[in-house]
């Protein structure tokens, strides 16, 4: 089987670089991976630390793109590389738009499309904006769905869609549990990522916040700066962000925390060290979908500022909560699980709603049409139960 795995972006990246290292070493399968260069320099961070080579190489960033120019590109330029690599079957995942795009090129040639991290929903199209709608539209053109929980999958079934679903647990945690094997084996490594934080102090409070979500541009990030200034006048907390390089949130947080001694803005982070740093964090405030299934498994709280989740597992099991982008709810919630005790950063994938570091595994096996055992979580730890009260 001639399989294209196809992504851009940093998330994707994270997400697909163990399933790639996996299918590289699958007999039956050649692989060969296209990356677009939707996030170009945030994406090579990741290509690097998993060891990926691409086969193809579209570099189609653009300053200031619009997501019509860049759908546009992708569609043309896959389009020429489907025609000449012939693959069996193209693999994307997600909801960025180079899923979305790759996937209809894809469908437009009557290739078969494999969606890993298949059947997240919100039920509003515009939150996540586009993300929603490009998750659904990937969806009905696949005719594998990789979902990750059973949840997923219900909503699947719910649609009626024409793909063969499969519960496989996500890949992040596959990705997050190798990450995790290496900072415990290694404690020069552990104190050489500490070290480029030197300004955190000792017994001081880590505050890691991530924030980039489209639907939030605007008023959303003002109430975020806003919230994370007040949140700075504590003399306890450290608040670490490592700020998207897209100039609608670089200009607002810089605007508003830039200079603020205990608010640390810095470059993102490889993922390395951006796993280090959740360890060491003590709550995480983000609306990012990758770390709302990461910082779970390793036993953090998690804050999540938008209103609606497509990731509904962790917070029925009370390992996050959804604190929207108003200034005195993320306020307020921050404080409160900063005044709770400090958790140890112990690392459960088999306790996770998300996986159980298996799935691409999982998916090898299914792309081969081998039987797969579906992924099923253990009941939900107890270390995770605080959050909810803590808040």
């Amino acid at each position: 089987m001639k399989l294209l795995s196809v992504f851009g972006t940093r998330p994707e990246a994270i997400k697909m670089g163990p399933l790639v290292h996996a299918l590289a070493h699958t007999p039956g399968i050649e692989s060969q991976v296209c990356i677009t260069g939707q996030h170009r320099a945030m994406l090579d961070q990741v290509m690097d630390l998993f060891g990926i080579r691409p086969d193809h190489d579209l570099d189609l960033m653009v300053s200031n793109q619009t997501l019509n120019g860049l759908c546009a590109r992708l569609v043309s330029t896959l389009d020429e590389l489907y025609a000449r690599v012939q693959p069996d079957r193209v693999l994307v995942h997600g909801d960025t738009t180079t899923a979305m795009a790759a996937a209809l090129a894809a469908f437009h040639r009557r290739i078969p499309v494999g969606h890993v991290e298949a059947g997240l929903r919100t039920g509003d199209l515009q939150r996540p904006w586009p993300e929603e709608m490009n998750r659904r539209f990937v969806d009905v053109v696949s005719d594998l769905l990789f979902a990750p929980t059973a949840s997923a999958a219900a909503n699947l079934a719910a649609e009626n869609l024409g793909g063969r679903v499969l519960v496989t647990g996500n890949t992040v945690i596959d990705a997050l549990a190798q990450t995790v094997r290496r900072l415990d084996a290694d404690p020069g490594l552990r104190a050489l990522l500490d070290a480029q934080f030197p300004y955190l102090a000792e017994g001081r409070k880590l505050v890691l916040v991530t924030g980039h979500r489209r639907e939030s541009f605007g008023q959303g990030f003002e109430n975020i700066c806003r919230a994370l200034a007040a949140l700075a006048q504590r003399d306890d907390v450290d608040i670490v962000y490592p700020v998207h390089l897209n100039p609608n949130v670089q200009g607002p947080v810089y605007a508003h925390l830039g200079g603020l001694a205990n608010v640390h803005l810095v470059p993102p982070q490889d993922y390395l060290g951006f796993v280090r740093l959740m360890q060491r964090a003590h709550v995480v405030l983000t609306d990012s979908g990758g770390v709302q299934e990461e910082a779970p498994a390793l036993g953090r709280r998690v804050l999540v500022m938008r209103e609606v989740t497509e990731r509904p597992e962790a917070v029925e099991a009370g390992a996050v909560r959804l604190v929207g982008t108003g200034v005195d709810s993320i306020l307020a919630e921050v404080a409160a699980a900063c005044d709770a005790p400090l958790r140890p950063a112990a690392f459960d994938p088999h306790a996770s709603p998300y996986g159980d570091g298996r799935a691409c595994e999982r998916i090898a096996a299914a792309l081969l049409g081998q039987p797969v055992a579906a992924f099923a979580p253990a009941a939900p730890s107890p270390s995770l139960s605080p959050v909810a009260t803590a808040c």
